[in-house]
């Protein structure tokens, strides 16, 4: 018996000179939460090791173990989460960063189309052939009867002016 008390005294006293390190570990493998919540699995481990451990069974290395008791407590308390359901704010959060998402889309291109439209026709033309439509230089050079350089020529205009209307956009 009095074996036992000194081995549940350098448990205790692991616990204690840890204790910080520990929570601070499972807030690691948490990133979510708060300190309380990590040192409420620290005490949960803690606990449920002095209520289940026999302390006759040597444990070759205690601070592994403990470690992995945490980690294990974790997997089982992400687990849970993973069940719950979702939060209205997690909801209201996701569908705000949706929101605006779909707002910075929009206006990306409104911004791509205002661009197009300042150009001249023959530069559009050849934007929409070659990116909209995927049709290449040499089928637009015998189709519209235009040397394939001077198509060359207008897309890089065209795009060096779609660059400038679109500075800061990106």
């Amino acid at each position: 018996m009095k074996n036992r008390k000194g081995t549940v005294n350098k448990i205790a006293e692991f616990f204690q000179t840890e204790y910080q390190r520990l929570v601070r570990y499972v807030r690691l493998l948490i990133e979510d939460t708060a300190e309380r919540d990590a040192e409420d699995v620290v005490q949960d481990v803690m606990l449920s090791f002095f209520d289940r451990a026999h302390f006759t069974i040597p444990i070759e290395n205690l601070t592994a173990y403990i470690y992995q008791s945490l980690r294990n407590r974790v997997v089982d308390l992400l687990r849970k989460r993973k069940k719950r359901t979702i939060s209205l704010s997690d909801v209201i959060r996701d569908t705000r960063y949706d929101t605006v998402r779909e707002i910075e889309r929009r206006e990306i291109r409104r911004r791509v189309y205002q661009a197009l439209d300042s150009l001249s026709e023959e530069q559009r033309a050849v934007i929409i052939a070659t990116e909209f439509d995927d049709r290449p230089f040499r089928e637009l050079s015998e189709e519209w009867g235009i040397p394939i350089g001077t198509l060359l020529a207008r897309k890089s205009r065209a795009l060096h002016k779609i660059r400038e209307k679109l500075t800061g956009l990106v």
